[in-house]
């Protein structure tokens, strides 16, 4: 088997506005994604439609924000839905340089209030037979909420994830508690990058000062070459999170 490394990043684009919400700033988020040229990139808080957005700024693209950013570098892409509202809908986004075998949305939402999902596809390695299970996910901002997320998240992988195959999930877990540990490592064996390569899970939230662990890497079957938390410029001066980069190698 070839020796073939992926880089994945993890960013919540904040519906592609400001911290503040002030500046509509997605035309430096794709500049600066593809500056730093990751193979796949989870993304959450991605708009699908908003339709008083496009009539307020004139540089609002005439695309969806996810084909918008994938344009010309990652050639496949999965879009689903979190939140529907009468002006649009805003969701997670993968977007991949690898095609996709197969991808789903699953609802996990338990109020209408604050709809949530788990966005998992499967996606093909060129020159290998090795596929690999990506899941993005932003989970929601109640502990009780997170649980059930959790585990759903837990028996969605037991159930459709073979042992045997590669897994990464990433985006915003909301979890500045650390509780996700006990579903993901104890009962998955899965580890999160941050804190298996550096001690600690990497605060990004807020982003001008991250204080809280919002946003995670964790991965299975896959050894981890390097890791990054972009908390200088540009990102910082973007949406209101940081963005998580991690390189892995086939095993």
């Amino acid at each position: 088997m070839p020796n073939t490394s992926i880089k994945v990043l993890t960013y919540n684009i904040h519906k592609g506005f400001s911290a503040s919400n002030l500046r509509f700033i997605l035309h430096e988020i794709k500049s600066s994604l593809r500056h730093i040229d990751a193979d796949v990139v989870f993304l959450q808080e991605v708009h699908g439609e908003r339709n008083i957005s496009k009539n307020r700024f004139d540089d609002w693209p005439n695309n969806q924000q996810f084909e918008f950013l994938a344009d010309q570098v990652w050639h496949h892409h999965a879009y689903g839905k979190n939140a529907i509202y009468k002006s649009g809908h805003h969701g997670n986004a993968i977007l991949s340089k690898y095609p996709f075998v197969e991808w789903e949305n699953i609802n996990v939402s338990l109020m209408r209030s604050a709809s949530r999902s788990l966005l998992h596809g499967t996606i093909q390695l060129p020159r290998t037979n090795q596929k690999i299970h990506i899941i993005c996910v932003h989970l929601g901002l109640f502990g009780v909420e997170r649980e059930r997320q959790l585990s759903t998240l837990a028996q969605r992988i037991n159930s459709h994830v073979p042992s045997n195959e590669p897994l990464i999930i990433a985006g915003d877990f909301n979890d500045w508690r650390g509780r996700a540990e006990h579903h993901l490592h104890q009962n998955l064996g899965v580890k999160e990058v941050f804190k298996n390569m550096r001690g600690a899970y990497a605060r990004t939230f807020p982003a001008w000062l991250p204080v809280l662990s919002m946003d995670r890497i964790y991965y299975r079957g896959l050894n981890v070459v390097d890791c990054s938390h972009l908390q200088g410029q540009p990102w910082r001066r973007m949406s209101d999170h940081t963005p998580l980069l991690a390189e892995f190698k086939l095993i």
